[in-house]
């Protein structure tokens, strides 16, 4: 279950958030297994003045952070990434240096769901 937020600067971000979500979910879909009827992405539209980075990074620079159970392998994690970063990059024409990308892995009892803890789920 990847619980996902979005970072970037909100005059780059807002005009295509609604085509980068999908993108993000198949991603999800192929490399994860995951549902296609489960989606949870959280956009963060910053002003330019509260979005500070490096000089090497362009306005279309986003950050991506994924939460999610913990227990995939190295592999699949990588594959995951490349492959958000080849879509996304493909999609937006957004250079792979304006992507970042990290996953935090979560144990399964620290997760609250549906009313019990994310190793209670049947």
């Amino acid at each position: 279950m990847p619980q996902t937020k979005i970072y970037g600067i909100d005059k780059y971000l807002n005009p295509i958030k609604n085509q980068l979500s999908p993108i993000i979910h198949s991603c999800f879909v192929d490399v994860l297994q995951y549902p296609t009827e489960k989606r949870f992405h959280r956009f963060f539209p910053m002003d330019k003045s509260d979005f500070l980075f490096p000089s090497d990074k362009s306005q279309s620079y986003l950050i991506i952070e994924i939460s999610m159970f913990e227990g995939r392998s190295v592999e699949v994690k990588k594959n995951l990434i490349r492959l958000l970063i080849k879509r996304i990059s493909e999609k937006f024409r957004i250079s792979s240096n304006d992507i970042e990308i990290t996953i935090f892995e979560t144990p399964k009892c620290n997760w609250g769901v549906r009313g019990v803890t994310g190793d209670e789920l049947g």
